[in-house]
């Protein structure tokens, strides 16, 4: 099993930033991809970024590219997102998930075996 605890959220002003953190603990090894996903009311999960645990490679939601950067740091089993220029629809819960493998589509939330509890976004106007 692996437990993900993420941290960071909070209320911001449109234009601002946040970076929020999730830590991973318990059979990491297993890990093979991180990613962030986000859910505001009434609509489904969707995907925002992913990152190889290994090497590193990054991917992003055409939403969110050139505003948010996802990174990891392999010795602290934790995965950043730094999320700037904040806009009122990104207004939502926040989750990091973890996957076993890297076959499936990154983007599928199906395809992760692991999920954090999430954290609160709130972007005002």
């Amino acid at each position: 099993q692996v437990q993900l605890v993420e941290s960071g959220g909070g209320l911001v002003q449109t234009e601002g930033s946040l970076r929020l953190s999730c830590a991973a603990s318990g059979r990491t090894f297993s890990i093979r991809r991180m990613g962030w996903f986000r859910q505001a009311p009434g609509k489904e999960r969707d995907f925002v970024a992913a990152i190889t645990w290994n090497g590193g490679t990054t991917y992003y939601a055409d939403s969110v590219k050139g505003r948010f950067t996802i990174s990891r740091d392999n010795a602290k089993n934790t995965v950043y997102l730094q999320v700037d220029s904040l806009k009122p629809e990104d207004t939502a819960v926040y989750y990091c998930a973890a996957d076993r493998n890297l076959y499936g589509a990154r983007s599928d939330s199906s395809e992760y075996d692991y999920w954090g509890q999430g954290t609160q976004v709130t972007v005002s106007s």
